[in-house]
């Protein structure tokens, strides 16, 4: 295998290729290579500087680093779409040839079989095979759709060269199996992608793992006297509208605290200080409650008998 080399990416792509009989998909073969060569050629890049690779209903082109890409780019804005105008101006309906592109930069090393290897390589195929950009040809008139990498936005589009407006290079995010890949698509972003590529993928909130936000507790903030007071989620019991009957009025548990034993280790006596008991309801306290052994929970949801107040050990504990 030879040395990684950098090379400017250039890959073109029929349009439901499959979809046609055989006669069809010759001829749009031949038309895809007639496009491609006079694109290349209105850049100045001649075939000394680049490399050629057949897929079928795809052409692949690895050019030499040295070629100018901004020649490159002004081609594929104009020249291309002139030439789709010509071919199918004179082609039947069921042969009109609709293309898709894609142009990175990157390292692409070439072994012993005169296959291509380097990631750069692989995440333009990527590009080339996005939901994306199926949906931006498919819901455009015109018949040619092109993304770029974000390598050669950021070396070249952003800088808004002659013939290459910047302002018309939208973000997408195109995902694939080792992660999220940033492109940048030439017109409009199709509905649904432009929401979605403006969202980072490290927060974008959804299936969020746990101890995210809706699990975190309130923020503290300083009250009127100085000391920090949490802010109450929405819909606590602040908020929610109490349930029918006061505690007074309810109907109160089976053995609640006044005929209940007192609990082992205290001597028979009852136990000091004062024990809620919640049968249902949300109960909302005013005031400070303080008594004995405090624990606090907070940012949490608990579940199971809930006694508040202190205890104290006999003993034996």
């Amino acid at each position: 295998m030879t040395d990684p080399v950098s090379r400017t990416i250039l890959l073109l792509d029929i349009e439901r290729f499959s979809d046609r009989d055989d006669v069809e998909q010759a001829y749009m073969r031949r038309m895809l290579y007639d496009i491609a060569d006079r694109t290349l050629e209105s850049a100045g890049i001649d075939e000394t500087r680049r490399l050629r690779a057949d897929r079928g209903d795809s052409v692949m082109e690895l050019i030499d680093a040295g070629a100018p890409v901004t020649a490159l780019l002004r081609a594929l804005l104009t020249e291309v779409p002139a030439q789709l105008r010509t071919v199918n101006r004179m082609a039947s309906s069921s042969a009109q040839i609709r293309l898709r592109g894609v142009l990175a930069i990157g390292f692409v090393a070439v072994d012993k079989h005169d296959g291509w290897v380097g990631s750069d390589l692989n995440h333009a195929c990527r590009l080339l095979d996005a939901d994306v950009l199926r949906a931006a040809l498919r819901e455009r008139t015109a018949d040619f759709a092109l993304c770029v990498s974000d390598a050669l936005h950021a070396g070249v589009v952003r800088h808004d060269h002659p013939g290459i407006p910047a302002a018309d290079f939208h973000p997408v995010t195109v995902a694939s199996k080792n992660g999220p890949l940033k492109a940048w698509l030439h017109g409009p972003v199709p509905d649904g992608a432009a929401e979605a590529a403006d969202k980072d993928h490290g927060d974008t909130g959804a299936g969020e793992a746990p101890g995210g936000s809706g699990d975190r507790p309130a923020p503290r903030v300083p009250s009127q006297d100085g000391s920090e007071e949490r802010v109450p989620a929405q819909g606590t019991p602040d908020d929610r509208v109490p349930a029918q009957g006061t505690p007074e009025e309810r109907v109160p548990a089976q053995g609640t605290h006044k005929d209940r034993p007192a609990p082992d280790g205290t001597g028979g006596a009852p136990a000091p200080g004062t024990v809620f008991n919640f049968n249902g309801g949300s109960p909302s306290f005013g005031g400070s409650l303080v008594g004995h052994d405090q624990h606090g929970v907070s940012g949490g949801q608990v579940t199971g008998d809930v006694n508040l107040g202190g205890g104290e050990r006999g003993d034996d504990a």
